[in-house]
């Protein structure tokens, strides 16, 4: 069997030495190389060497802490270089001249504080005789003694309300949105609101939404706060008013009525 067999081999070694000489010299080099190594692998190669100066970022690279949108406390200058297509921030929307966009712009705002003078006329307190009252119990001071505390205070055209967005015209009521503006500087925003009971009454409370905003953001500044201190209106109430009993004259119907006390007795559609 074994003599069979060698010559069989012998015969298969001699066609495939004669296969491998029939090919070029660069493809039988290639042929017996695999041939001679099929269990050999390759060596993956060693990692780059990654020196520490390689993870190191360019310091021309890092981000810049420097912010070119600078606003001096001492004369509120505006400066828009480095910013992006020179916009100036929201709070500062101006033309850096003293010309703001009240609309936008929150420019000064807690800036500093005012003079002591100034001060002292704003938190001063009310007179009561200032002070009026509502049938139904409010207390409240006239839109004019605020615009008077501002004028001493500023000084006539030191101070002035600017709209910050268009009139809202509701079903019954009328709003919109103020900034107080004293020394060219914002102090407060708020949005004023004025019922009316007719389409030909929405310009009379368009006009009193803006003394409605006016009071508003008088508490900011402080004028007339003691109107918001629940112990002062007690206090007031007790010493100077009065709840008496009212008819109304058309529905002959009786309701408790607010009145100052040194007011005169209701007079029509009330009579006490």
């Amino acid at each position: 069997m074994s003599s069979i067999v060698r010559p069989r081999l012998l015969l298969a070694a001699r066609l495939a030495n004669a296969r491998i000489g029939s090919l070029p010299s660069s493809t039988r080099v290639s042929v017996r190389a695999l041939s001679n190594d099929t269990s050999s692998k390759a060596t993956p190669a060693p990692p780059a060497n990654n020196s520490l100066n390689s993870n190191k970022l360019d310091s021309n690279t890092l981000p810049s802490n420097n912010n070119n949108n600078k606003i001096s406390n001492g004369n509120y200058a505006q400066e828009a270089q480095g910013s992006p297509n020179g916009v100036l921030p929201e709070f500062a929307v101006g033309n850096g001249e003293g010309q703001y966009d009240w609309s936008r712009s929150y420019y000064g705002l807690s800036s500093q504080a005012f003079s002591g003078e100034i001060s002292e006329i704003l938190l001063a307190p009310i007179d009561p005789l200032d002070i009026e009252m509502k049938p139904d119990g409010l207390i409240y001071l006239p839109e004019i003694k605020y615009r008077r505390i501002l004028n001493k205070a500023f000084g006539p055209g030191g101070w002035g309300l600017a709209p910050r967005g268009e009139t809202n015209v509701g079903p019954k009521i009328v709003s919109r949105e103020y900034a107080l503006v004293c020394q060219g500087r914002l102090v407060a925003i708020a949005r004023g609101e004025q019922e009316y009971f007719d389409p030909s009454g929405i310009p009379t409370a368009t006009e009193g939404c803006k003394s409605n905003a006016l009071m508003r953001c008088s508490k900011d500044l402080g004028i007339a706060s003691e109107l918001w201190d629940p112990r002062f209106i007690r206090e007031f109430k007790k010493q100077h008013c009065i709840e008496v009993f009212a008819e109304h004259i058309p529905t002959k119907k009786k309701r408790k009525l607010w009145r100052r006390k040194d007011q005169p007795k209701f007079s029509y559609p009330y009579q006490e």
